[in-house]
């Protein structure tokens, strides 16, 4: 059961940067935009992240800390945060999944879920 108080939804689009990467290598970057929309009734906080990323080869690097890209955003509930990171991987396609660790005002802690999205290189998914 959810509880309403409680909605934290989150979306993402990413690119390929292919400055920043050197296929030669096996070194692909890519970039990723956040959106953390608080379609609940309170306030939350975001106090830290959980990643999990894995390669097109199954290798699975866990990433946590606290906040995003230096931050701790207060979301008020209507409103969204939104901010941008990357990451690099020794393979042309993989994925990202993973969570924020949240407080609402009232001070109980929520997970919200980021869904698996794909991090793939232009032209290398048929």
């Amino acid at each position: 059961m959810s509880d309403t108080r409680y909605q934290v939804d989150v979306s993402v689009a990413t690119r390929f940067l292919p400055e920043q990467s050197q296929p030669d290598e096996n070194r692909f970057a890519f970039a990723y935009t956040v959106t953390i929309q608080n379609n609940g009734e309170l306030p939350a906080k975001l106090l830290s992240r959980h990643w999990v990323i894995t390669d097109g080869d199954g290798h699975v690097q866990e990433v946590r800390g606290a906040g995003v890209v230096g931050q701790q955003p207060l979301i008020a509930p209507g409103a969204s945060h939104t901010y941008t990171s990357g990451t690099v991987m020794a393979t042309q396609v993989g994925s990202m999944q993973g969570s924020y660790q949240m407080v609402a005002d009232d001070g109980k802690r929520f997970d919200a879920i980021i869904a698996p999205f794909r991090l793939a290189v232009p032209g290398s998914l048929h």
